[in-house]
């Protein structure tokens, strides 16, 4: 497939609002996208590289090229090229790096610049688009929707389902089955105000604590242990006690999920930063695991000896959970089997309470009839936190002064917009300790796309948590409102800018 095919389709679907005419558009784009094609199309359809960070930002974007009056250039042709700019280090590299890059730009159209340009710096915007292409892909192969979002699912991820459907048809989806070893999106989360409110909207369900760790989940097949993060990146090497640990429960085969958390000698919890940055680590595992040791707390099984569990109610579930885990290692809970019984919702708030005390940041509410729902924000699960937090993405920062001379410190914060832009909400500097301040210094000049001197705008990547009083209307910020007292509490470098929250959700907080 050309590369001007595939610019031309993203440049019109970034031009529709309408849902069915990105679908339509997607739809025949996948008509002619041959399976070879479809891990370089998919990814740069969502604005995404295959390979991750290349190394090329703005400041080698910047110098006009004059571009090719016809296209000649293949995707994969393209991808490669741009794969082996990316790999160049050593002396020379930024000049080699510059050269190779103009010569991939010369040889582009000039709508093809555009859409290159945009894809490196991370500026490719065209709404929620991977569940529409989802429903685009079963279009264009004949399947059936909710099938496609099924194998899509339990693969992981869109792209290896589409060159199946695309090669096979759709028969090649019966191959997308639920597999030891092959990690699954896991399941998040809405939130409520209140646990009263949450048991309300969910009826008979359980509480539990919600830890402020790293999601983890965890495939045994007989003595073979892999760990998997909620972006679906292998950590096994990192977490030998954790290996180590589930070797010894009662089942050959299984699928877990939870949280590993670093606890203090008193059972508390360490700052996240350390339990992100011990899970993070690749160098001298065992030292680090001397240093900041870290336990497992599971809350969910998806399968046991070749059993799918994934559609079994969760009060089922985690009776399969209890049988197979330790108590020590399960998270705590309550349960509510009846919402109208008044001594069952107090001691479901004082669980909520207790569980503050013990240094948690709040409660998951799950419903105790709810499937599992891989890869969804599914509404029968809800988190309820005792501040008001939200999600955000860094858009830009400003070089500090004082003592933060050379350090970039007020961030400009954004909520995700339907259509997969930014809106900002406003700026804060306060939260910050001087390691997080050089440490986002850093990050942000990775992620830069410009700086005039004074602020220093970034590609809409970085997710930070961030605690606030309060909403209160402004004029100056174009959602209409923005942040009272918003502080840092944490970079999620564990969530990607699509997790973010949204303009709507920051409005429904308003009252």
């Amino acid at each position: 497939m050309l590369l001007a095919r595939l610019a031309h389709v993203s440049l019109e679907v970034a031009a529709t609002s309408s849902r069915t005419r990105k679908t339509a558009l997607l739809a025949g784009l996948f008509r002619e996208t041959g399976p070879d094609d479809v891990p370089v199309v998919i990814p740069y359809l969502a604005g995404r590289l295959p390979q991750g960070r290349l190394g090329i930002g703005w400041s080698a974007l910047r110098h006009e090229v004059t571009p090719a009056r016809t296209p000649t250039l293949a995707v994969t042709e393209t991808d490669a090229e741009l794969t082996a700019i990316g790999a160049l280090t050593g002396p020379g590299s930024q000049a080699a790096r510059k050269e190779r890059l103009a010569a991939l730009l010369g040889a582009a159209t000039a709508d093809e610049q555009r859409f290159l340009r945009a894809l490196l710096t991370g500026e490719v915007r065209q709404g929620a688009l991977d569940a529409v292409a989802v429903d685009a892909l079963a279009d264009a192969a004949g399947a059936p929707p909710a099938e496609v979002r099924r194998a899509v699912m339990l693969a992981g991820s869109l792209g290896p389902v589409a060159r199946t459907l695309l090669a096979e048809g759709p028969g090649g989806l019966a191959s997308f089955r639920l597999t030891v070893g092959r990690p699954v999106q896991p399941m998040l989360a809405h939130t409520a105000r209140s646990v009263a409110e949450a048991i309300g909207r969910l009826g008979p369900c359980a509480v539990e604590e919600k830890l402020d760790g790293i999601r983890v989940q965890v495939h045994r097949d007989g003595t073979r242990v892999c760990l998997y993060t909620r972006t679906l990146d292998d950590i096994t090497d990192r977490l030998p006690e954790l290996a180590a640990a589930v070797a010894a429960f009662p089942a050959d085969r299984f699928i877990l999920d939870g949280e590993v958390i670093a606890l203090d000698a008193d059972g508390r919890p360490r700052p996240f930063q350390e339990t992100a940055g011990r899970v993070g680590s690749r160098r001298d595992v065992a030292t680090a695991a001397g240093a900041v040791p870290v336990v497992p707390v599971f809350f969910d099984v998806l399968s046991v000896d070749g059993s799918d569990l994934l559609d079994l109610p969760f009060a089922e579930r985690h009776r399969e959970l209890a049988a197979l885990v330790p108590e020590p290692m399960r998270v705590r809970r309550v349960a509510v089997d009846d919402p109208t019984d008044e001594a069952q919702t107090e001691a479901a708030e004082t669980f909520f309470q207790e569980t503050l005390a013990r240094g948690h940041e709040g409660v998951v509410v799950k419903g105790g009839t709810a499937a599992y729902s891989a890869g969804r924000r599914g509404a029968s699960w809800l988190k309820v936190k005792p501040v008001h937090t939200l999600d955000l993405v860094v858009l830009a920062a400003e070089w500090g002064h004082g003592r933060r001379t050379g350090k970039l410190s007020n961030l400009h914060l954004g909520a995700r917009r339907e259509d997969g832009t930014f809106a900002m909400l406003g700026k804060t500097f306060k939260g910050l300790t001087d390691a997080l301040l050089a440490w986002q210094t850093e990050r942000l000049g990775e992620l830069a796309t410009g700086d005039d001197g004074h602020v220093v705008t970034v590609r809409p990547e970085l997710v930070v948590e961030i605690a606030y009083d309060g909403l209160q209307s402004s004029t100056r910020y174009p959602a209409g409102v923005t942040l009272r007292f918003a502080r840092v509490l944490r970079y999620r470098e564990d969530k990607r800018a699509e997790e973010a929250d949204t303009v709507d959700t920051v409005l429904s907080r308003r009252t």
